[in-house]
């Protein structure tokens, strides 16, 4: 039946409710609601040191958790304890994540919500709000893929409406048709800029239409209404998968966070929501309805502060965390037992594009759930030709052309891992990873570090100079990740290095960026197994022997000192191929230069910021005593990469190399 709004501020239908759900519904409402206001105690005691108030809106987490499957993923925001009490997560967890102890879910290294747990099947936010949506797609995709029928709920606020990440991720769902709930509390204000700054349309679920989303808007402090329309969302989506926007209607009674206030907020609109405060109005509709007495009332209350004080006085006991070095270090990868696979098939001679593309066809065959996704990767085989035939062999399901939202697909590719489902990402040209640079830097690099979630990602980078592609198909920019831990870097020179490299890769459960030369894609050729095989990360190969000088070079690099070499017969060097820069392969480095006394270091990037100064720092470190002259660092010009194949070639350091390399060696 449903009440007017004469005794309360909102109408409850309750017609499909009976006694029990509508006392576990006030039960998980008041749950949260008592555990903040504890929180805020605490927090002005000093005992915590920050805190995001969800108070007012407690229905949206409560209702939509409890619409759900628990064994469906919920992406939630700061402002969502609800979800995680809903799902029973044991407050001393809890509380220990807020106090930075090792019973939290991230062993001190972040702080508030911003963690995640397979045991309850929640993924947290990062404090960059876009990305998490991204990552729904791909848990959702996992779901279509396993045919699970399964609908993942992920949670933004009006303010991340506003954000790339928000757009890329509602259209990569919409074309893909995933299961995802992108669910959008309207609490009016990002921080402290209203709505009317923030979009110029009259309800965000309006945006849905451009997408052809469905789009729906919920009063999201009416706890019944949230509950009962999310169950009919949910369950025909499990039904029918495709996506859906839900707008919550609702307001934050405290500021963006403690710190902020509520000082921007008209007296006025804070008095009328107070008047829609979603526990006290259901609380006095229960009562109201006779389901409810003060001895009840009573009585949950006493409980849920039983269980609240009992469960801070464990987490208060607990020691706090010891730092350990070897325990940070060893956190940041998730660790890869690297399984040699030697080959004893026959050799054919092919080019370094062919050694990429059958190193990726044989991990697909390998590895039957792989998943691998691009722009123009399908029928087309991307625009190098590395997939083509992909889709006639594993089918679009697994060969996925997506649109041209790099930042969407990076964290699709995250989703994915979370549910065990490994993929390799091609980023049309390496240039083009600042599209999604921040799930590459701050969600792939940094998930297991923080909540012990590897990100089983491989990125293709199809990169470098040479032909004349100009500033935005041409950077090799491997330093903008050496730079950032969480991350490996592979960057081969040769058709049987791509090949094995490749497939190691793949295998490895850890984020890669696979670096592919585009000059060399067809200008190399070498003899390679024709069978699958892999080769070691953080093992450098040696090409040439001698001992006047130690060459140091990776990637198309390599080319230009062999060449060098070739055309100086009488130079006798160690010609060393870094093959992998992270892990980087520094005892050959050094064995080396301790043998040769001197050290040129030539990379295709450009100089400053390069690697080439921290394997110079690296060496002057380790081999001073050893070193018959300064080390020699050559790399491209401090420019973008020009155009005109003129101002290509004197940008590049290929020609520069030789002059000096006998400098040095005149030293």
């Amino acid at each position: 039946m449903s009440h007017s709004t004469s005794l309360f501020n909102m109408d409850y239908n309750i017609k499909s409710l009976d006694a029990t759900a509508l006392l576990e519904l006030y039960k998980n409402m008041l749950k949260p609601r008592m555990i903040e206001e504890k929180m805020l105690i605490l927090l002005r005691q000093g005992k915590i040191s920050k805190w995001f108030s969800g108070i007012g809106q407690e229905a949206i987490s409560v209702g939509v958790t409890m619409a759900m499957h628990k064994e469906e993923y919920i992406l939630p925001m700061h402002r969502n304890l609800g979800v995680f009490t809903t799902r029973k997560i044991p407050l001393n967890r809890l509380f220990g994540q807020w106090q930075g102890k090792a019973s939290g879910f991230t062993k001190g290294r972040d702080r508030s919500f911003h963690f995640g747990t397979q045991e309850y099947k929640i993924v947290g936010m990062i404090s960059h709000l876009g990305p998490q949506l991204g990552v729904a797609d791909g848990i959702a995709l996992a779901s279509i893929l396993k045919n699970k029928s399964q609908v993942t709920a992920v949670f933004t606020g009006e303010g991340g409406t506003s954000e790339g990440d928000f757009h890329e991720a509602l259209n990569v769902a919409s074309v893909w048709r995933l299961p995802v709930m992108f669910c959008v509390e309207n609490n009016g204000y990002g921080l402290s800029t209203p709505t009317n700054e923030q979009y110029n349309c009259k309800n965000i679920a309006d945006k849905a239409l451009g997408y052809g989303m469905e789009s729906h808007i919920i009063d999201g402090n009416n706890i019944v209404d949230v509950f009962t329309k999310v169950s009919k969302i949910t369950e025909s989506i499990r039904n029918k998968p495709r996506p859906a926007l839900i707008e919550f209607k609702t307001f934050r009674m405290r500021g963006h966070e403690e710190a902020s206030g509520t000082k921007y907020v008209p007296q006025d609109l804070l008095d009328g929501w107070a008047k829609k405060d979603p526990v006290i109005n259901f609380q006095s509709f229960l009562k109201n309805e006779g389901l409810l007495n003060e001895a009840e009332e009573v009585e949950i209350k006493e409980t849920i502060l039983a269980e609240i004080n009992e469960n801070l006085d464990i987490a208060n006991k607990e020691d706090i965390i010891k730092p350990n070095e070897t325990n940070e270090l060893n956190d940041v990868f998730q660790e890869f037992e690297y399984e040699e696979v030697n080959v004893f098939s026959e050799s054919k001679e092919i080019r370094f594009i062919d050694a990429i593309s059958d190193g990726l066809k044989q991990s697909m065959q390998k590895h039957n759930d792989l998943v691998i996704m691009g722009q123009d990767i399908a029928e087309y085989g991307g625009v190098f030709k590395i997939t083509d035939g992909f889709v006639e062999a594993f089918g679009k399901e697994r060969v996925r052309n997506t649109p041209i939202c790099e930042s969407a697909i990076v964290e699709t590719a995250m989703g994915l891992s979370i549910t065990g489902i490994k993929s390799v990402v091609e980023m049309q040209f390496a240039d083009f990873v600042t599209s999604g640079f921040n799930p590459v830097v701050n969600y792939l690099a940094k998930s297991y570090y923080r909540w012990n979630q590897n990100a089983d990602v491989v990125l293709r980078m199809p990169c470098g100079g040479g032909v004349a592609a100009g500033p935005f198909h041409s950077q090799t920019n491997e330093a903008w990740f050496t730079k950032t831990p969480g991350l490996k870097v592979v960057y081969p020179a040769f058709p049987y290095d791509a090949k094995g490299l490749l497939a190691t890769a793949i295998n490895d459960p850890n984020p890669v960026l696979f670096f592919e030369h585009k000059g060399l894609y067809r200008s190399i050729r070498q003899d390679v197994p024709e069978d699958y095989y892999t080769l070691p990360f953080g093992k450098a190969s040696t090409i040439k022997k001698g001992d006047d000088v130690t060459i140091i070079a990776y990637g198309a690099a390599v080319h230009w000192a062999l060449e060098t070499l070739d055309n100086n017969p009488s130079i006798n060097a160690d010609l060393i191929d870094l093959r992998t820069l992270q892990p980087l392969d520094t005892q050959t480095i050094y064995t080396s230069v301790k043998k040769t006394g001197k050290a040129i270091i030539l990379a295709e990037d450009s100089l400053f910021g390069s690697i080439t100064s921290d394997i110079s720092a690296l060496l002057m470190e380790h081999c001073f005593e050893y070193l018959d002259a300064p080390i020699k660092r050559v790399a491209s010009l401090e420019t973008p990469i020009p155009f005109a194949s003129q101002l290509e070639q004197q940008y590049l350091p290929k020609h520069r190399f030789e002059k000096e390399l006998k400098l040095l060696l005149d030293y």
